[in-house]
């Protein structure tokens, strides 16, 4: 018996579709997962199997194989974990689960719970893309449903099966636009700087043109406190500033239904002795955190020449 679902990865800071394909033959008693599966993706089998346990399903004796295709793209993500266990639950029971239409997204407990994962929101940008639903847990649901896609958020895997199935009734979570729409409040602000008018003006002009700013002096002398203040006076977020700013967030797990998308604009303020590598990442990824700086160029007006450094 053959069965087969979608889910997605995450690549930089989009989300990449991938299909799980789950075939059962005749052989030796075994499960095994393929399709350069590592980290959390490799011991998704592992919690679907005391999942199933635990829900009362038995994996039938036969040869259980996994693919995570396409075979080429490494997957490190736990979101699998529900579609592998729905996908067994199938060839187990011969239920037949409606999974046409829907991209799952979720870590499982041992008990069946439904954990969130990071990257839900560039998810969901996926899901709207391809015309899909998303199931998630119901932590990420808000984050989930902030992208306009159709988004259905559970707490156990049991109403997954059960909502799959047509016994458990679910309504669909909607997009929040008053939300998206909402001005970004800041907890500081330019105001609140006393004197210093003459490096207020030099910000004030830099602002205005986006452009860059070196400030030099003792410590002490405010330079810090002016550049966390430099964001309340800079313009609104676009909308595309907010889908970038928020996808970055959402992929670092930063995001929770209190606080779903980021309206207002990022401050960080590394050492000043930082290395290029401790600031975008280095290793066998660095394509991964280069796109992502790339992209965070792209949608703000970044200086052409420090963009050019990493180009």
């Amino acid at each position: 018996m053959f069965i087969s679902l979608k889910s997605a990865v995450i690549e930089g800071i989009d989300a990449i579709p991938i299909s799980i394909e789950i075939d059962a033959a005749k052989g030796l008693p075994s499960l095994n997962i393929i399709g350069l599966a590592s980290g959390a993706a490799k011991e998704s089998k592992d919690r679907a199997i005391h999942v199933l346990k635990n829900s009362g399903i038995e994996l039938p004796p036969k040869k259980i194989t996994i693919n995570l295709a396409p075979a080429d793209l490494k997957k490190e993500t736990s979101a699998v974990d529900l579609p592998i266990a729905l996908g067994l639950a199938s060839i187990s029971e011969n239920l037949k689960i409606d999974t046409e239409g829907f991209l799952f997204a979720a870590e499982l407990s041992l008990n069946g719970i439904l954990r969130p994962v990071k990257g839900i929101f560039p998810m969901g940008v996926l899901a709207k893309e391809k015309g899909l639903k998303l199931i998630v847990s119901k932590e990420n649901e808000k984050e989930a449903a902030l992208s306009g896609v159709e988004t259905y958020g559970f707490d156990t895997f049991s109403e997954v099966l059960g909502f799959l199935l047509g016994k458990v009734k679910k309504n669909k979570s909607s997009l929040n636009i008053e939300l998206v729409k909402a001005k970004g409040d800041y907890d500081l602000d330019f105001a609140d700087v006393k004197g210093q008018f003459k490096v207020k003006r030099a910000i004030t002009i830099a602002a205005a043109g986006f452009h860059n700013v070196l400030m030099i002096g003792t410590p002490g002398v405010g330079k810090s406190m002016i550049a966390k203040r430099i964001p309340t006076i800079l313009p609104e977020m676009s909308e595309d500033e907010i889908l970038t700013t928020t996808k970055i967030y959402s992929v670092c797990g930063f995001l929770n239904n209190d606080n779903p998308i980021i309206t207002t604009r990022p401050f960080r303020a590394p050492h000043s002795g930082s290395s290029d590598v401790s600031l975008i990442g280095g290793g066998c990824r660095i394509h991964y955190f280069l796109r992502l700086y790339k992209s965070y160029c792209d949608s703000t007006k970044v200086n052409e020449t420090l963009r050019g450094r990493f180009s």
